[in-house]
């Protein structure tokens, strides 16, 4: 047993050292979306109740959107540059004629960019909790369920940038234009539930947008509407069958 996993613990504690050497992930992937959280929580405004969010305050529709932002940005902008940087450099090539296949290094990349996001997620919770007073998921099971299938659903997208693109600068610049509109359908600049009514029943067709409002059911304490986790898992299988379909390793 430990001759067969001991190859994988390598590259993981390989990939996390140098996963902590990169403070420009650590912070957009970890700390930017507590930060933008603390600044929008320190707006009075988005501390009363609103009538046409429900009652509910515009802190409490943000958190689940700042959650997804962590899952979005350790997704997106962390895990395809790495992978084809490796990928150009021929490290994965160099790799296959070693014990440690390149599903290694992959699965790794996959661990970290997740436990990233898993972090993340866990941090905004805490500060919005304790500093806003805004309650936990009253459905956990929902909640959590949401973000896997959230998770998987953005890791493949990921994937399938690091898939299409051949080098590193053209997978951070396809990343990066992806980016902006998966933020924009999470709710960032204007959250689903505030969108007009035509709108958010497009946005609600995208992975991010069905996990905003999902998420949000769930933070209210009702069970995820199938309809949203169901558009949530068309595409998470979509994405990784394209990703798996189109990956090279060299």
């Amino acid at each position: 047993m430990s001759a067969t996993t001991s190859p994988y613990a390598a590259v993981l504690r390989t990939e996390t050292r140098l996963f902590r050497r990169e403070p420009g992930v650590l912070f957009w992937g970890l700390a930017f979306p507590s930060i933008l959280l603390v600044i929008l929580g320190s707006i009075p405004s988005f501390r009363n109740p609103e009538a046409g969010l429900g009652g509910l305050r515009t802190i409490d529709v943000y958190v689940p959107v700042l959650v997804l932002v962590s899952v979005i940005t350790t997704s997106l902008q962390m895990l395809p540059p790495v992978l084809t940087g490796y990928r150009e450099r021929g490290i994965l090539r160099r790799m296959s004629t070693t014990p440690v296949r390149p599903a290694a290094l992959l699965s790794a990349q996959m661990i970290l960019a997740g436990g990233a996001a898993l972090a993340s997620v866990v941090l905004c919770l805490a500060i919005g909790r304790l500093g806003f007073g805004v309650k936990l998921p009253s459905q956990p099971l929902g909640y959590a369920l949401t973000l896997v299938l959230t998770a998987t659903a953005a890791l493949s997208l990921g994937a399938l940038i690091t898939a299409v693109a051949r080098t590193a600068k053209i997978a951070s610049a396809i990343g990066t234009v992806a980016y902006f509109p998966a933020l924009f359908t999470a709710g960032v600049w204007v959250p689903v539930q505030a969108m007009p009514d035509v709108m958010a029943r497009i946005v609600t067709l995208t992975p991010f947008g069905a996990a905003a409002e999902a998420l949000g059911e769930a933070a209210r304490g009702d069970w995820p509407a199938w309809s949203h986790l169901g558009v949530l898992a068309a595409w998470a299988v979509v994405l990784s069958a394209a990703a798996m379909r189109w990956f090279r390793w060299e």
